[in-house]
């Protein structure tokens, strides 16, 4: 019976998010509309590390496409 107990102990431990779940949450912080349910998910597991990643990717995308949106409006001026 301890067996069982255990199988079910571990079927309440935080999954990993998926990649999915952690671009949502990354734009909805990015932007500022990320609701109290969702970050508490996002602090439940264990390591933030996807979060950091995706974070910095989605910084280094955002700023890249702000420079290519500048060059192309004051090349056609």
């Amino acid at each position: 019976m301890n067996d069982v107990t255990d199988n079910n102990n571990n079927d309440q431990r935080p999954r990993s998010p998926g990649v999915l779940k952690i671009m949502q949450s990354i734009l909805a912080g990015a932007f500022g509309v990320q609701s109290d349910k969702r970050r508490q998910e996002d602090f439940s597991h264990h390591s933030p590390l996807p979060y950091i990643i995706a974070g910095v990717l989605f910084t280094v995308a955002f700023v890249g496409g702000l420079i290519i949106v500048v060059k192309l409006v004051l090349a056609g001026q």
